[in-house]
This record gives C-alpha cells, structure tokens and sequence, in this order.
C-alpha cells in the first residue's frame, strides 16, 4: 500500500519540538520529503539528519523566523531554490505567555500577534504562490481551544488563536479556486513543554474539565494533520477540527 505522503513536499513550523515535531515523525513515517522550520539552525540541522536517517526520506532545515517577514521571504527563496513545489504547508510555530488585562503591554501583544498570527500570513502568502505552480495544496494552521472559548489570562494568546481561526476561513475560501485547501486544527490541552510548565493545581483543574479524562498527546494532533495533509481530505476546506478529548463539550 503506498504511503499517504509518498511525493509530497511539506514545510513545517515549528518543528524542533511538541506538536512539530509529532507532525514531522508522522509524515516522515509517510513518506513525505520534509522541510523542518525553526531558529535554532544546529538544532534543526541535527534533527533533519535524525529524521531523515530513521525513516528514510529527504529531510531538510530551514531555519528561519516566522514573526520577521524579511526572514519568512528569505526562507522561501531558499526553498524555491532547492525544489520548485510545495504541497503541504504546515504553519505550527507559536508562543504562549500569559498576561492579565492589565498587564498586556505593546511588547507583549506586538510579540504573541506577530508569532502566532502575522507569521501564518507572511508564510501563506509564499506557500500559496508554490503550490498554485503545481496544481493546488492543503495549508494547515494550529488554532487553539483557546481561539474558541478564550480563558483567563490569555486574552492576547486567545485572540492571536482566534484570529489564526478566521484567517484559515477566508483563504480557503480566496485559494479554493487554484486548488489549494486550509484547514485549522484546534488542540486542547495537550502534553507539551507548554502545559507543563503551568503551576500543578492549575495543571489538575485543565485536566480535570476534560470529558475524557486525561490529557491529550502531540502524536493524536499529528494524526489530524496528517489526514488534512493527505487525499483522504481532498474535499476538506475551511474547517477547524478540535483536538480536545471533548473539553469543549
């Protein structure tokens, strides 16, 4: 049986760790030739060799930061560079800092907004021109929960989320045309570096509300991209799949 990405070209965001880093072992698994996204250029590089060493695939870093348009523009020329198609664009690179009203300062706002909003933009933009080039696409965007039901202390995490939501809606609706789909994934509490590092109780009370009782892993978000990234979703588009063990409900 072949393998669900075997030819595809897929960049991902974020790559180095949590989510990212399920997504690339699942598409790596898949056969997809990969380009993995992140800052920490020795980092990504050894991960490229150990992803690629171990599934057998062409596996690449491109280093670059997804809040500085100059550098998001830089990086795609490097990838235009090394192939002339771009199947799969998967926009996971993000942060998180808490901050009550009160505390939401410019810098705050001006960093949340341009890591987990503007960046799926500027990444966007150059993905879409590859992939109308080669017949279509499907570009994945990491929502949140959050962008959904919002919380306390996350009103700038939240709106940059909800945002991501809105964004995904109106491209798929702009590229539908040149045959490119966007889909947005919203994880609940998942187990990351990022909900580790919230206090024990408050830890317990998010677990607690899940209707599912426990908290989520990367490999099951991974595991939604990898359908959206696939033609199992070929008439998919527009839509904001929750990952959340029925937190929600």
């Amino acid at each position: 049986m072949q393998e669900l990405l075997q030819g595809k070209r897929v960049l991902i965001t974020g790559a180095g760790r949590g989510i990212g880093l399920a997504i690339a072992r699942q598409f790596a698994s898949q056969r997809a030739e990969l380009w993995l996204g992140g800052r920490d250029e020795v980092a990504m590089s050894q991960l490229a060799t150990a992803i690629g060493t171990e599934f057998g695939v062409p596996c690449q870093p491109l280093c670059f930061d997804v809040a500085d348009p100059s550098a998001v523009k830089q990086a795609f020329q490097q990838l235009f560079a090394q192939t002339r198609q771009l199947d799969v664009l998967v926009n996971n690179a993000g942060m998180l800092e808490e901050a009550l009203l009160g505390m939401a300062n410019q810098t705050h706002l001006q960093k949340t907004f341009s890591n987990n909003t503007f960046s799926v933009i500027y990444c966007s933009q150059y993905a879409a021109r590859l992939m109308q080039r080669c017949g279509g696409g499907s570009i994945i965007n990491l929502a949140s929960l959050m962008g959904q039901v919002g919380a306390a202390g996350l009103s700038s995490y939240a709106g940059s989320k909800a945002a991501v939501i809105g964004i995904t809606q109106s491209l798929a609706k702009e590229l539908a045309a040149s045959q490119i789909r966007v889909n947005a994934i919203a994880p609940g509490f998942i187990d990351t570096d990022m909900a580790h590092a919230i206090p024990e109780e408050k830890f317990a009370e998010r677990v607690a509300s899940i209707a599912m009782g426990r908290i989520g892993t990367p490999d099951e978000v991974a595991k939604v991209a990898l359908f959206l990234a696939s033609d199992l979703s070929s008439y998919v588009t527009g839509q904001v799949i929750g990952v959340d063990g029925g937190m929600v409900i």
